[in-house]
């Protein structure tokens, strides 16, 4: 984890070094994220909003985080957390294409809005 705050401790942890290594340059009056986390494996920056805080990446949103992370060259993922499904549902109008959606309630799956990208068959479906 790089980065975790919110509305009322913007800076709760925010490793400035580690994101500098990636090329990431983060002013202090930037509007961050609710949370950013690096896999180095992938090399993804998963940034995530929870909703209660922050509100959805909607396309607004989504344009101001690749902008604030256009130092890192590899892949940016966009992730809204909501506690509940019903309350994604108020929200699904708002959130943007190319991001990811986690509900705390199922916390073992994440809703990709778009879809070319895992288009496919899941191997239990396989038959033969």
């Amino acid at each position: 984890m790089l980065y975790a705050g919110d509305a009322e401790n913007k800076f709760q942890h925010f490793d400035v070094a580690y994101l500098r290594r990636l090329g990431v340059e983060i002013g202090s009056a930037a509007k961050m994220p609710d949370v950013v986390v690096h896999d180095p494996k992938r090399q993804w920056l998963v940034i995530g909003e929870a909703v209660t805080s922050a509100g959805v990446v909607d396309g607004k949103r989504r344009r101001e985080l690749k902008d604030l992370f256009s130092g890192f060259h590899r892949g940016l993922v966009f992730v809204t957390a909501f506690e509940t499904r019903t309350a994604m549902g108020r929200f699904l109008s708002q959130i943007s294409w190319e991001t990811e959606v986690w509900i705390a309630e199922d916390p073992d799956h994440v809703v990709h809005f778009d879809g070319e990208r895992f288009l496919g068959p899941y191997p239990d479906t396989i038959i033969g």
